[in-house]
Formats: structure tokens, sequence, C-alpha cells
């Protein structure tokens, strides 16, 4: 049999690195038994080897309670085994953060796998007011890589330099020591930011970054 179909390009990259860019739509991650991985629920396309898949639950009262009231970070599932597990989301492109002590304030929804050793919590942003969908975060910190999917190529804004307004829908990530606040543009004879259904931005300013991708993603209804 012939086909473009059993390309090399198309083969698993064989590889000794835990994580790796099968391509710039999905990830391999090689799983030794010893290291978990937290992965968005859904996000898993295909495995070999064992491997096991189980809901994570919040780990402390506190995250358990964010999680009742905004909806996030209670998507989590946690993956553990011998052998390489695939996750992809929507053909969206892949990036890899290697976190060496710092870290990252990731939108749920770009989310997709991360080591199961760093350290996480919900964190809610101010001034939320009617905001669907935008008011809780992701905050990863410590030694290990995080990967984030972005639909369609990013753009990476430096805060530093002047004020940076975000639709809440297409920001991905910014730094951790950034904290946006929800600006309100409402205006009857127009609406900035579909998205989200309303006229909100994040409201970014001081050393650090944003990334934003070329989509505001399917609409977002608030958490019940």
């Amino acid at each position: 049999m012939r086909s473009p179909l059993f390309d090399q390009a198309n083969q698993e990259r064989q590889t000794d690195q835990r994580w790796t860019l099968q391509s710039s739509k999905m990830l391999r991650t090689a799983m030794n038994g010893q290291l978990d991985v937290l992965a968005a629920q859904g996000a898993m396309v295909a495995y070999q080897g064992q491997m096991d898949f189980n809901y994570e639950g919040s780990g402390s009262a506190s995250k358990f309670l964010k999680k009742m009231v905004s909806g996030e970070g209670g998507n989590l599932m946690r993956v553990r085994g011998m052998g390489e597990v695939f996750f992809a989301r929507q053909a969206e492109d892949i990036f890899l953060l290697e976190l060496t002590g710092d870290g990252i304030t990731i939108n749920t929804r770009s989310l997709l796998a991360f080591d199961a050793n760093l350290n996480w919590d919900i964190k809610s942003m101010v001034n939320g007011g009617m905001l669907a969908g935008g008011l809780f975060n992701l905050v990863v910190n410590g030694q290990g890589v995080v990967a984030v999917t972005s639909d369609g190529p990013p753009m990476l804004l430096d805060c530093s330099r002047q004020p940076t307004f975000v639709d809440p829908q297409a920001a991905v990530c910014w730094s951790s020591n950034l904290v946006p606040t929800i600006k309100n543009d409402f205006k009857f004879g127009s609406l900035i930011g579909r998205g989200s259904g309303e006229s909100f931005q994040l409201a970014f300013h001081g050393p650090g970054f944003v990334v934003v991708q070329p989509s505001e993603g399917a609409p977002v209804t608030a958490a019940a």
C-alpha cells in the first residue's frame, strides 16, 4: 500500500524527551510510571502502553468552592502509567512552557496539560461584574512543563510599554505577576469583544506579557 499518509513526517516521533510536539497540533508525552500528568478532560486523542485516567479532585476546600462558583479548574483529569499519551484540542496550535521556579496564569480554555508536580490554584479577577466565563483563571508555578493551546498563530504583547486591553476569550496566558482588571466599554451603538457577548476587556499594565490568540473561540455562557 502506498500513500503520503505513511510519510515519515506523519509517524510517531521517537524521542527520550518527556514532552515532544508530534506536530504543531499534537503533543506526545512519555510516561514512566513515576510523574503523573494533569490534563484537560477530553484532551487525550490516543495512547500506547498502560494508562489510567481519573478525575482530578480539587485537592482543598478552597479550590472546591472556587470550582463550584466558577466552573473553572474542575475539568482536569490525572494521567498515570507507562507508555506514551497524545494530547490535542480541535486542531489548535500547541506551545510548551518550561517553568523554572516561576509561574504563569492561564485561561483554562487554553490549558492542555502540565506536570502534576506543579502547584496550581484558581484565581478570581476583581471587578468582574457580569462578565461571562472570564472571572477565574488557573495559576501554575514551580518546576515543570505546561502545554497550552492557541486557536491560530498567537501574538505576544509587552504590557510594560503601555496599557494593554484584551478580549477575555482571546487571552491565552499572561505573566503571573500581572493582575488584570476589567474594563467596560459598553456602548449601545457597538459591541466590542463579541466572543464574551459583552464589551468587557482585560486590562493589563506592568512588567510582563500577555499571549493573545486570533480567535474568541466558542461563546461562553455564565456559570450557574
